[in-house]
């Protein structure tokens, strides 16, 4: 295993991370890297998202393998990796007498900032989260929307490079969740704030990340920008008049992956192939079998596409 550049430009990397506890191994030879932006982890409930979260904290120490967190080894640089990262957990076990405003000026002093400064810092993050009129309110006399944001409210109070949230959108109705993820997705862009999103939910993911990263039993099976996991350049369908298996076999005989419904053909890209070389053979292959062309169209899939084929 080769070792991890300390010159990476990617926010978090990780090769060959196992983590066990006892006979279970949460974490099996994950390797990822989680670029600059917006970043989903997306996997099942079990699938290692928490456990991985925990190693990026350096809250656990990972059994085998390697990781660096803005070019730092969490596991023997711990504070100084969460004195730049903030953290919004799952759990809504948040303290029920304190009022939201002293909750998020405490973790921001837990940063390291001075008094006055997380006093400060408190009040503009709750603000920026749409709690500006409610910080003075005890924790427990909020709805789960707003606890959720004062998860988030305290975890950019201290200014983080990076911000890990863990399932944010939990226990929210829709308008609440569509609130919260254009706000995700405006810290990770107006405020410059790298962001690490867990999620189970694959519409979640595609909406606001520009990247990510797909875990299914503890191995990463994917990884890389929506752009390129999902969209357009991942393949043709045609609808074909004429002789549809002709052109199908013709297809295959020269290497392209054909799924066949009636007259309608689903081609898949190859990544060995020049850009437009598919077109190509598509278009030879029903000329040459004296076909016509009903419908030809990119072939567009969906982060669950994504998910569904590499959990195949």
């Amino acid at each position: 295993m080769g070792a991890l550049s300390s010159s990476s430009t990617a926010v978090v990397d990780g090769v060959a991370l196992t983590r066990r506890f006892g006979a279970t191994t949460a974490l099996d030879g994950a390797t990822f890297s989680v670029p600059a932006g917006v970043t989903g982890l997306l996997g099942a409930n079990g699938a290692g998202k928490t456990t991985l979260l925990g190693l990026v904290l350096g809250l656990a120490r990972p059994d085998d393998g390697e990781i660096r967190v803005l070019g730092l080894n969490p596991s023997t640089a711990g504070p100084e990796v969460r004195a730049r990262i903030g953290y919004a957990p799952e759990h809504h076990r948040l303290p029920p007498d304190t009022r939201a405003h002293d909750l998020v000026r405490h973790v921001a002093q837990v940063h390291g900032l001075p008094s006055r400064a997380a006093t400060n810092r408190a009040s503009d993050a709750l603000w920026e989260v749409g709690l500006g009129e409610e910080r003075f309110r005890p924790v427990g006399t909020m709805s789960t929307g707003q606890r959720q944001r004062v998860k988030l409210a305290q975890a950019i109070a201290h200014d983080p490079e990076l911000v890990l949230l863990d399932e944010p959108t939990d226990g929210l109705d829709p308008v609440q969740r569509d609130d919260m993820l254009a706000l995700i997705r405006r810290i990770g862009t107006e405020f410059g704030i790298h962001v690490l999103v867990s999620s189970h939910l694959l519409e979640e993911v595609e909406r606001i990340c520009d990247s990510a990263v797909i875990l299914r039993e503890g191995q990463v099976v994917a990884s890389g920008p929506i752009r390129e996991l999902t969209g357009q350049g991942r393949g043709l369908v045609v609808e074909v008049e004429g002789p549809v298996e002709e052109v199908a076999a013709r297809l295959v005989a020269c290497g392209l992956e054909v799924a066949a419904d009636g007259h309608r053909l689903t081609v898949l890209e190859r990544a060995d192939l020049p850009r437009g070389t598919v077109h190509d053979l598509v278009r030879d292959a029903i000329a040459d079998s004296g076909a016509g062309i009903r419908r030809l169209s990119d072939r567009t899939v969906s982060l669950e596409d994504v998910f569904l084929e590499v959990g195949a």
